[in-house]
């Protein structure tokens, strides 16, 4: 799947768009599937002592499942590019919102460790599509003018699912009187964390019923009447109508559908550019952004903070997680994706740093001193406003753009894929590396944080201001 259609030649590139309202509406619908890839990504973290507690499991046991899911996810962005070719994006909104609900029923009401494993996979599985199908769908539909900030949506539903999934999460501790496994109407609290996304899975469901198809897809089947109003509704009324869906039909008849093949280039198996996106999406989940997600309530009940306070740092976090990204979005198109990608490795590799000296203290009567306490709280909270002013939004944006349009739905894929697999090889490890040596565990991604500044030096092109056609 080609994941944005060329910008008009007409001039319509730098237009406004008569009805920005319905454009915004129409991104904001798409990006719901975001939101709930924030959300199923983050709600696992109230659940983790809640299930090592029922099932009475291990620290690698319980990694693998929370981490599982990551597995489903490689599988559903490998894939979703494919499926949306075949049957048009909101077709795959709609499965992926099923997957959303099921998941959510299924892991709310496991009746085994390995059931609430499965359903988890499939939870991933409409993940992993989500990741794709948003920006892919939003870029197709933007505006020109407005297709980085638009583009960042998608990150800002990530991160205000993830604050939405903390603030529930608390809210529900709080009913259960401080208990996860509390129960509620015979329910545990846990599994109430875990199904309430059934919400969110059915309010994405109903809103893909209420935006337009792509209209790159609609002229890929031949709708050229209903492709010709969906351009005026998002591009606006001025426009050639007639020429721009010829310009779009001829830049699809160019394009050569991108395979797996087409990502080779000699020895060294993919293209450099393929190598590149690989890299970004690596060096994202490496520096151990999704620890932060996945397992902060666990690692502050580890170095002795209560459940109640562990769940509250959790949502704090969550909130700077969406204030970076607001800067990132405010920034983008303004500064450039380079040299934001750039402050956040520097700021990134310092507040690891800090973590990982506060976590080298000894524990007393199991807690950190409050000297390192303190510092370890607040250097995790600048960590991830770093993370999220930087890579969290620019590697999607890059991701977008970066590639030449004869290999981009490939290459996006495999990119994806990649991001997923790291996501999983950091979300297993964690729990049995913070057991062995929680400093050194924070050492390692300090370590990733720092290599990641001379990769972007000199190896990723800075994208902003360039037509899409221009990448090659």
């Amino acid at each position: 799947m080609t994941s944005t259609e060329p910008p008009p030649a007409s001039g319509a590139r730098e237009a406004h768009p008569d009805h920005l309202g319905h454009v915004i509406f129409i991104t904001a619908s798409a990006a719901m599937g975001g939101f709930l890839f924030g959300y199923d990504s983050s709600v696992i973290n109230g659940a983790v002592e809640a299930i090592r507690d029922r099932y009475d499991i291990g620290s690698g046991t319980l990694a693998q499942v929370i981490a599982i899911a990551l597995i489903g996810c490689a599988i559903g962005a490998a894939t979703a590019g494919r499926i949306a070719d075949r049957i048009g994006r909101i077709r795959c909104m709609q499965i992926a919102a099923v997957l959303f609900t099921i998941s959510a029923v299924g892991s709310a009401l496991p009746f085994a460790l390995y059931d609430l494993a499965f359903w988890r996979i499939v939870g991933g599985f409409a993940i992993g599509m989500a990741s794709v199908i948003g920006p892919a769908y939003i870029a197709e539909v933007s505006p020109p003018a407005y297709r980085g900030r638009l583009a960042s949506f998608q990150q800002a539903a990530i991160v205000i699912g993830i604050a939405i999934s903390q603030l529930v999460n608390y809210g529900i501790l709080q009913i259960a009187d401080g208990d996860q496994r509390g129960e509620i109407a015979g329910i545990e609290a846990w599994q109430w964390m875990l199904g309430v996304m059934v919400v969110p899975a059915v309010l994405y469901g109903l809103l893909s019923f209420a935006i337009p198809e792509s209209p790159r897809f609609l002229i890929s089947v031949g709708k050229v009447a209903r492709a010709k109003e969906v351009l005026a509704e998002v591009e606006g009324t001025k426009i050639d109508l007639d020429a721009r869906v010829a310009e779009i039909d001829r830049a699809m008849r160019r394009e050569h559908k991108s395979t797996f093949k087409d990502l080779l280039g000699g020895r060294f198996a993919f293209l450099p550019i393929v190598w590149v996106g690989i890299g970004l999406s690596v060096f994202q989940q490496l520096v151990g952004i999704n620890v932060a997600f996945y397992y902060s309530s666990t690692l502050w009940q580890s170095v002795g903070i209560d459940p109640t306070d562990s769940f509250f740092y959790s949502f704090t976090t969550s909130i700077v997680n969406i204030i970076g990204t607001v800067i990132a979005m405010v920034l983008v198109d303004r500064v450039g994706r380079r040299p934001l990608a750039l402050v956040g490795s520097a700021g990134m590799a310092i507040a690891l740093a800090v973590e990982a000296w506060a976590f080298s203290a000894d524990l007393v009567d199991g807690k950190l001193p409050d000297t390192q306490g303190l510092v370890a709280l607040i250097a995790a909270h600048v960590f991830v406003l770093f993370f999220a002013l930087s890579w969290g939004v620019v590697v999607w944006v890059f991701l977008g753009e970066m590639f030449p349009n004869r290999i981009r739905a490939a290459a996006l894929g495999v990119a994806a894929s990649a991001q997923w697999i790291a996501n999983w090889a950091i979300t297993a490890s964690f729990p049995s590396l913070a057991d062995w040596n929680l400093s050194a565990t924070y050492i390692i991604y300090t370590f990733f944080a720092v290599l990641s500044i001379p990769f972007v030096l000199l190896f990723v092109k800075e994208t902003k201001g360039k037509a899409l056609e221009e990448m090659g």
